[in-house]
């Protein structure tokens, strides 16, 4: 399987952080074009949503099909369930089956593509690779000049770089890997001697984009933020992506509950819960924690963030008192109805680095949830 198949498959941790150092800018926008270019780097926007919650509802979606890889399918029972709980209505796709399939695979694909390169970025300029190598992502239908770049290796420092980093156009696979010398850029599949075709400079006077790069790709993603990125990703060293929040630690109190409550209330988490508690209690091999969101921790009167987390013995616990895993995927809306304080019982007891808090309440008239907050 190439590499650009796995784009959306393995997500990774500087692809994580690069998508996260947008969700501190929600802007409101019309057309697509409203935000421009690098601008896209530090700003979460999905043509025609103008609404705060909307936003932040739809970056959370957008933030767990990227963070755990959960797919378009589930991105697309997550932005039905947005879409009609919002009221958002006039988007673009909207009424029909097939537009609807085309707009959320638009958004998906975009973020997932930018966050990937951004993240691939940072990975290349962290790791001081002497060559970056084109590569051609198989499309169905390539384009000829995608094609004319493929396996063109360049120093770091090329201006091609500049306005040709993929992805360069809408639905564009294209990918770079590095290389530190003439035999690792074959390794990679790059031809250390093949040079970029001539006028690989010059412009489209109809697109104001180099020629072969759609309107508004000319850039390189990421490039803006590459240090942030490689910062933030180094958080994630002991923690799987599904509790990694440690990305958010600049996102105010406000903005870091209102993510915490949209990611809460996705079908898709409700799904992965689900399917998290069917394996325990199958007795298969299971991550230690399962992410029910994060919550700021204003309350809590402490400096960290934290966040609501599932383990394998609570599911034991719980299914033991009767529940079911279908019942406990409705942890996540429980949550964001009985509020954290209200929910506590005795207050906190150890260290936020374990399983600290108990949460007892009533889920259809059963005795629920032992969920624990743990640093994030």
């Amino acid at each position: 399987m190439t590499e650009a198949a796995l784009i959306f498959r393995q997500p990774f941790a500087e692809q994580v952080a690069a998508f996260r150092t947008r969700l501190g800018n929600l802007v409101p926008t019309s057309a697509w074009d409203d935000v421009w270019q690098a601008e896209h780097d530090r700003a979460f926007m999905v043509a025609g949503a103008v609404k705060a919650d909307l936003l932040t509802d739809l970056g959370a979606a957008v933030d767990r099909a990227i963070a755990e890889g959960t797919g378009l399918e589930a991105f697309r029972k997550d932005f039905r369930k947005i879409v009609n709980n919002r009221g958002w209505h006039g988007w673009t796709g909207e009424g029909t089956e097939a537009g609807e399939a085309w707009r959320t695979r638009v958004i998906y694909r975009t973020n997932m593509a930018t966050s990937y390169s951004a993240g691939r970025f940072a990975q290349l300029e962290a790791g001081g690779f002497k060559y970056w190598v084109y590569r051609h992502g198989a499309s169905v239908e390539p384009r000829k000049h995608h094609l004319a770049w493929d396996r063109v290796a360049l120093p770091s420092e090329h201006d091609f770089w500049g306005a040709h980093f993929p992805p360069n156009g809408w639905g564009c696979s294209c990918y770079v890997v590095g290389a530190r010398t003439r035999a690792g850029i074959a390794r990679v599949g790059g031809d250390p001697d093949k040079d970029l075709p001539d006028g690989w400079e010059l412009f489209d006077p109809r697109t104001g984009a180099p020629r072969g790069v759609g309107k508004g790709w000319g850039y390189a993603p990421g490039a803006s933020v590459a240090h942030t990125v490689e910062v933030m990703a180094e958080k994630t060293v002991d923690w799987p992506a599904h509790i990694a929040f440690d990305f958010m630690d600049a996102l105010p109190a406000g903005q870091l509950d209102a993510f915490g409550a949209a990611f809460r209330g996705l079908p898709s988490l409700a799904d992965d819960v689900a399917r998290y508690a069917s394996a325990v209690d199958a007795g298969k091999d299971v991550a230690a924690l399962r992410s029910l969101g994060p919550v700021a921790s204003d309350a809590l009167t402490s400096a960290e963030r934290l966040q609501y987390a599932l383990t394998p013995d609570a599911v034991r616990d719980l299914i033991a008192a009767g529940q079911t895993p279908d019942s406990l995927a409705q942890l996540g809306p429980l949550l964001n109805r009985i509020g954290m304080l209200d929910a506590v019982e005795g207050g906190l007891q150890g260290t936020v680095d374990d399983i600290v808090l108990r949460f007892v309440a009533d889920l259809d008239r059963r005795l629920l949830a032992i969920v624990g907050i743990v640093k994030g």
